[in-house]
């Protein structure tokens, strides 16, 4: 099979963290017999610096005839509360998600034994969740009109707005997700209170029933949010809108115990992103000391989701999960015990995939 992506490995740590995760593709390839192509181009900080814009045509030419974009992350303190700058590394990232069509991300929360400990959960609560959290990326509150401020400003206002078209998209995104997985799915919401929500659970309870084999249960946004912290093993799949998401997914991530473990991929219309959920970490760009494992494990959800190659994805992730069995991780996991270098880990799990 030939696999064509776009390498974006932005800033910060980007380039080091995507450069193990793009090794890793490669030895996954040779490994199952793919021939892989890819090209890289710039975005964020790197590329105001070189062009002057955070998202350039040439980066999004190359995302759109790509199968899929293996990216890094993006943010530098040269622009952070900067009130003269004009253009921010930010608004390439929220670019290349509206002209990619960007609607679903996704985010699988898995615990891993050798963290369970580092969870702010009690061990029997945690050991053994896995579930993914879907989030609508493109309507709700974030993007509806009109939003602005009175004349005297004294007031301020924000539009929550959704279509039938963008809640069955996702909501059957999830679906499908679910059909993949224990066939469980759970739709988050507010339907006692807005109205948004009401056509969200009205359109939802309409798919259900081309789902029969997926049990699926509603429940509102605070209750879930609850429950992730109580019993996040009752969850498979998570589907919400995109500001219950936000805030959902960033509460899901906490209980795993590191957020450099975490990947995200976000489905477009046109081509998906695959990327970690942490940030660009400035202050340790250059030291090779990053965890690449969230950017590696966003490479495995690339084979499975963009490519249907769910063999490549678990060789990935039992590479992954043999090297912190050995201990071969960097300093933020280490406690204490020996830390290897972001290339170190990265080179040992393209042998252990290899061998």
């Amino acid at each position: 099979m030939k696999l064509k992506i776009a390498v974006l490995a932005g800033d910060g740590i980007g380039p080091e963290i995507v450069a193990q995760a793009l090794d890793v593709t490669k030895a996954v390839c040779q490994k199952f017999g793919h021939t892989l192509e890819y090209k890289s181009a710039l975005v964020g900080a790197c590329a105001i610096d070189a062009v002057g814009d955070p998202y350039p045509g040439e980066t999004h030419a190359l995302c759109m005839e790509s199968d899929a974009v293996l990216f890094g992350a993006i943010g530098s303190p040269k622009y952070d509360n900067n009130p003269s700058a004009k253009v921010r590394p930010e608004q390439g990232l929220l670019a290349m998600r509206q002209k990619l069509g960007l609607y679903a991300n996704i985010r699988p929360v898995t615990t891993f034994p050798s963290l369970i400990h580092q969870s702010p959960l009690r061990a029997e609560l945690v050991e053994g969740a896995d579930f993914m959290c879907i989030r609508e990326l493109t309507g709700g509150i974030y993007f509806g009109r009109p939003q602005g401020r009175s004349e005297d400003g004294q007031t301020a206002y924000d539009t929550c707005v959704y279509t039938v078209m963008e809640i069955e998209r996702i909501v059957r995104l999830a679906y499908d997700y679910a059909m993949k997985r224990s066939k469980r799915l759970c739709i988050v919401d507010k339907a006692n209170v807005l109205c948004t929500s009401r056509l969200w659970r009205q359109v939802s309870q309409q798919l259900e029933k081309e789902y029969p084999e997926v049990a699926t249960e509603y429940m509102f946004v605070d209750n879930a949010a609850m429950q992730i912290v109580r019993g996040p093993k009752h969850f498979d799949v998570i589907v919400t809108e995109n500001m219950f998401g936000d805030i959902l997914t960033d509460e899901a991530s906490v209980i795993t115990g590191s957020l450099g473990m975490l990947p995200s991929a976000s489905i477009g219309v046109h081509t998906s992103v695959f990327e970690p959920i942490h940030g660009s970490y400035p202050q340790a760009a250059g030291k090779d000391i990053a965890n690449p494992l969230a950017t590696i494990l966003s490479a495995a959800l690339m084979f499975e989701y963009a490519f249907d190659l769910p063999k490549e994805g678990k060789a990935i992730r039992d590479a992954v999960a043999a090297g912190m069995a050995a201990g071969i991780v960097t300093e933020d996991i280490a406690e204490g015990k020996k830390a290897y270098k972001t290339s170190e880990v990265g080179q040992w799990i393209v042998k252990s995939i290899t061998n």
